[in-house]
C-alpha cells in the first residue's frame, strides 16, 4: 500500500471503499481516466474532503472548483483556464483573465492548446488532467449543452482528462430532455452511530489538548481547584473516559444531526461542562450516571442550538439558563422564516414529538369522547426523562406534516409548489433534516426529522401567536 493512500485511510476513517474507488481509477496519470465520475451523498460525509486531500497529491493537473463562485458559463471556462495555467487575477492587471473564454467552442479550443503546449513542455510526455467542480448541481442552471460537455471532455479535446462532478443529489435528478453520457457514480453514504463514535473517539488527543489550552489561556469554567491541578486531572483523562461522554452525546444528537463536522463541533463544547465536575472534584469520573445527570439539560440546549451557534460558542451551561433562554429567544425571533414557513416549523416539531395516533384527538374537533382509565391516568405521570421532547425526535411522513399544517392553520391554504418547496428551505436551513426518501417530496414519502428544541418552537409560537404546548402530548 502507497504512504499516500495509508494518509488518506489514516485521515479519513469508514471511508475506505471510497478512497479505494478513487485510487482504483486515478492513481497512474499514464492510464487512460474515465471521461467522468460522479461523487455524490449528503453534507457532512467527506466528499469534498477526500477528494481535496487526494488530489493535492496526485501527478495529474488538477483543477477543483466550487460551481456557486461559478456562476455563469463564461466564469466556469476562464476560472478553469486559469487554474490550469497557474494564473492569479491581479489589481494590476485589472483582474483580467488567462484567456478570455466566453462559449464553450473557445473553451474546447484552449483546452486542446493548453494540452499541446503541456506536451512541448514535457518532451512529448503525455500530460492527463482532472477537473472537478463541487456543487455540481448548479451547472444544470447554465446553458444545456455544458453539463453533457464536460461529460464528454477526453472525446472533444483528444486529451486524458477527467471530469469528477461532486452533488448532494443522485444523478437521476441530472435528467435532461437529450440524455447524458454514462458515467461511474460513487456514492458517500452517511456515517453509521458506530463509526461516528468511532472516528469523534480517535480526536480525543486533539480534544484534550484544547481543553488544557483553553484552561491556561481562558478557563471556560469556574473551577474549585488550582489550575496545576486541573491540569493533572486533565492529563490522566483516557479514551475510554471520552468515550462514555461520546456514549451520551450521540444518544441526543445522532437522530437529530449526522453531519460530521457539526458534531465535532458541538461535541467538543458539550465535553467543557462533562468534565467540569470531574475538574472541580465533585463527581468521580467513572461515576458516569452521575456525570449523565450533569450533563443531560446543556445537552438538552444545545440540541436546541445545533447548526445556529450564537458569537461563535455555545451558551449551555445550567448556571446561565436565562442566558440561554435570551439566545434561543433573540434567535428564533430573528429568524426570517415566511408566515407558513413557521407554521410549517411548528407542525415538524409536533409531528416529531407527538404520538401519530394522538393526532385525531389533538387536532381534530369532534373527535368523541375519551374515557379514562386507571392505566391512561398513570402513563400520563411521566418523570422528565422520559417525556417525547427529552427523548429525540421522531421521523414523520410528509402526508402527515401537511396535514397537521392544515389543521393548526386557521386560514385555507392551497398546496402549491411554493409550500412544498418551504418543506426544503427548512431542511436547507437544517431546521428540519431528512431520514429517508429526500427524493421523494413530491410523493409524499420522504420522511423527515425536526432538529430544533422545544425553547426554541416556543419562541416562534409566540412570534405567530400560536400555543405550543397545547399541542404536545406530554403537557396535556
Amino acid at each position: 500500500m502507497s504512504s499516500k493512500k495509508r494518509s488518506l485511510l489514516k485521515k479519513f476513517p469508514c471511508r475506505e471503499s471510497v478512497i479505494q474507488s478513487l485510487f482504483e481509477l486515478l492513481d497512474d496519470p499514464t492510464e487512460t481516466f474515465p471521461p467522468s465520475i460522479y461523487l455524490y451523498g449528503h453534507s457532512g460525509t467527506g466528499k469534498t474532503s477526500i477528494l481535496t486531500k487526494f488530489l493535492k497529491h496526485t501527478n495529474s493537473k488538477t483543477v477543483i472548483l466550487d460551481c456557486i463562485e461559478c456562476y455563469t458559463s463564461r466564469i466556469l471556462y476562464e476560472s478553469i483556464l486559469n487554474k490550469l495555467h497557474s494564473h492569479r487575477l491581479r489589481k494590476e492587471d485589472n483582474f483580467a483573465p488567462y484567456m478570455k473564454c466566453e462559449t464553450l467552442k473557445d473553451f474546447i479550443s484552449d483546452l486542446q492548446q493548453t494540452g499541446s503546449d503541456n506536451e512541448v513542455d514535457d518532451d512529448d510526455e503525455e500530460t492527463s488532467y482532472i477537473i472537478c467542480l463541487d456543487n455540481a448541481e448548479r451547472v444544470r442552471d447554465m446553458d444545456a449543452n455544458i453539463l453533457p460537455a464536460f461529460m464528454r471532455l477526453p472525446e472533444l479535446t483528444g486529451l486524458n482528462i477527467c471530469c469528477i462532478l461532486v452533488s448532494q443529489l443522485p444523478f437521476e435528478k441530472y435528467y435532461t430532455k437529450g440524455g447524458l453520457p454514462d458515467q461511474i457514480s460513487i456514492y458517500c453514504p452517511q456515517y453509521s452511530k458506530n463509526e461516528v463514535q468511532k472516528i469523534l473517539t480517535e480526536d480525543f488527543e486533539r480534544v484534550r489538548e484544547r481543553l488544557l489550552r483553553r484552561l491556561r489561556k481562558d478557563p471556560p469554567m469556574k473551577l474549585a481547584v488550582d489550575i496545576e491541578r486541573a491540569e493533572e486531572i486533565i492529563s490522566e483523562l483516557t479514551s475510554d473516559f471520552y468515550g462514555n461522554f461520546l456514549n451520551v452525546f450521540l444518544s441526543v444528537f445522532y437522530k437529530a444531526c449526522r453531519d460530521l463536522p457539526e458534531l465535532k463541533v458541538v461535541s467538543t463544547d458539550c465535553f467543557d461542562i462533562y468534565v467540569e465536575p470531574v475538574l472541580n472534584g465533585t463527581i468521580d469520573k467513572n461515576d458516569v450516571s452521575r456525570l449523565w445527570r450533569h450533563i443531560t439539560n446543556p445537552l438538552k440546549t444545545a440540541l436546541s442550538q445545533v447548526y445556529m451557534r450564537m458569537d461563535q460558542e455555545l451558551e449551555i451551561r445550567t448556571d446561565e439558563t436565562f442566558v440561554t433562554n435570551q439566545s434561543v429567544k433573540k434567535l428564533a425571533q430573528s429568524l426570517e422564516l415566511p408566515y407558513y414557513g413557521k407554521y410549517l416549523l411548528i407542525a415538524a416539531f409536533l409531528a416529531s414529538h407527538n404520538s401519530a395516533k394522538e393526532d385525531k384527538r389533538l387536532f381534530v374537533k369532534h373527535h368523541g369522547k375519551q374515557r379514562k382509565r386507571m392505566q391512561a391516568v398513570n402513563a400520563k405521570a411521566k418523570v422528565t426523562e422520559k417525556m417525547s421532547t427529552s427523548l429525540g425526535p421522531k421521523s414523520f411522513s410528509i402526508d402527515r406534516l401537511l396535514a397537521i399544517f392544515y389543521a393548526i392553520l386557521d386560514e385555507k391554504v392551497g398546496l402549491t409548489c411554493n409550500l412544498l418547496a418551504q418543506i426544503s428551505t427548512l431542511v436547507h436551513l437544517k431546521l428540519l433534516s431528512y431520514v429517508s426518501g429526500e427524493n421523494n417530496v413530491v410523493e409524499g414519502s420522504a420522511k423527515l426529522q425536526c432538529t430544533v428544541g422545544l425553547e426554541f418552537i416556543l419562541y416562534i409560537g409566540k412570534v405567530v401567536g400560536f400555543n405550543v404546548r397545547q399541542y404536545l402530548c406530554d403537557f396535556m
